[in-house]
């Protein structure tokens, strides 16, 4: 007589999280979902190198003058930084600027899309700040923020508003903001400014999709890679079928050794293009020890930015197949019964799902290099 099969794990053992931190690696590790040892050590920090211009426009609260194209850095990740020509630090720590690690808890980010405002004006106001991020229980990590969190704010807006833009920057390094929702003049709109300084633009979304927003200031692998990221979902004039909707946002994290505590990231580990995280939403795992939660029979609208810096996401949903992608504009460009669809960074897309039964759907990266380092979730269809 033959022993029987043994049973595989339940997803939902994985909700409750096990007070034990090797306990839980050891039911995570049944399902693949591995995360990686975080070592001490120390990050490394630069001193302020940056041009004579830029401290003096430091010191008065005003931008550098503008340099013409011909005077660009020679940098291959520039967008046409017009402002500044500085020297980009090789790590996102800053001396006296980040708390201790103790200081900082975990928060879940909030995947639910905002509301849409009653006007049809959007005001928004962000600020650029050097900030520590606890995106899971044994790391914090040294960020470049907008308004002290990564991702950034979920802004909402429809096709034709009128979005009034600000960014002020309270950080040592440059910052800038580029929208890709906006169609402007980037020399201007999204020119980098320096601590004390702000910039301003107005530009009305002409397309419904989902976009990126992030700091443009060379070297832009540099400022995607320490958190300035995040997403602007215009929906259409006319809405799309009701469904509960949710925004991700996939990020790579390239980190040093901890210092105090907290782990710096890393420019030349971005260089090299094999990141310690791939998360949804800036913290790794973090659905599947609190899932996104909806009733059998609702509809599920899934707002995806890729934020990269570097790799694709190829979304899927385990046990499911999107009853609709956008490949376009919401709600043209329509295909149906897709299991699987890249998003190239920079990019964004809009995927449906029917829940008609219930259960327990891991939504992942799979490409499995990256879910296995934080991209993955669970979505929970109650009855």
């Amino acid at each position: 007589m033959t022993d029987p099969l043994p049973q595989p794990p339940r997803l939902s053992d994985l909700i409750t999280v096990p007070t034990d931190r090797r306990a839980f690696l050891a039911k995570a590790s049944a399902f693949g979902i591995a995360l990686p040892a975080l070592a001490a050590g120390c990050s490394r920090t630069e001193p302020d190198a940056r041009s004579a211009a830029d401290k003096a426009a430091s010191a008065t609260g005003a931008s550098a003058p503008h340099a013409s194209p011909t005077h660009l850095p020679s940098n291959p990740d520039s967008r046409l930084d017009s402002s500044l020509n500085h020297v980009a630090p090789l790590s996102s720590a800053a001396p006296g600027t980040v708390p201790g690690a103790q200081a900082t808890a975990f928060h879940r980010y909030d995947p639910a899309l905002p509301p849409l405002s009653s006007s049809s004006t959007l005001k928004l106001h962000f600020h650029a700040r050097e900030a520590s991020v606890r995106i899971s229980d044994d790391t914090v990590v040294a960020a470049w923020t907008f308004e002290g969190d990564l991702p950034g704010p979920i802004v909402h807006c429809r096709v034709g508003d009128t979005v009034e833009f600000t960014l002020t920057n309270e950080s040592a390094v440059p910052h800038s903001m580029d929208f890709h929702a906006a169609q402007i003049d980037p020399k201007q709109a999204f020119r980098s400014v320096v601590k004390g300084a702000s910039v301003s633009y107005t530009f009305k979304p002409k397309y419904a999709g989902a976009f990126m927003y992030h700091c443009g200031t060379a070297p832009v692998l540099m400022h995607i890679g320490s958190g300035m990221y995040g997403a602007i979902i215009v929906s259409p004039r006319e809405p799309l079928p009701a469904a509960r909707e949710f925004v991700l946002v996939q990020s790579e994290f390239y980190l040093s050794d901890a210092s105090q505590g907290v782990r710096a990231f890393d420019y030349p580990k971005m260089l090299s293009t094999l990141p310690d995280f791939v998360t949804f939403n800036g913290r790794p795992n973090q659905y599947i020890k609190d899932p996104i939660r909806v009733k059998v029979g609702e509809r599920v609208r899934f707002w995806l930015v890729n934020a990269g810096p570097t790799h694709p996401c190829n979304f899927h949903v385990v046990g499911e197949q999107f009853d609709t992608v956008y490949l376009g504009a919401p709600p043209g460009s329509a295909i149906r019964g897709v299991q699987t669809w890249d998003v190239a960074p920079g990019g964004g897309m809009c995927f449906e799902v029917l829940c008609d039964v219930p259960g327990e759907f891991p939504f992942v990266n799979h490409g499995f290099g990256h879910g296995q380092k934080g991209s993955i979730g669970i979505l929970v269809v109650e009855s």
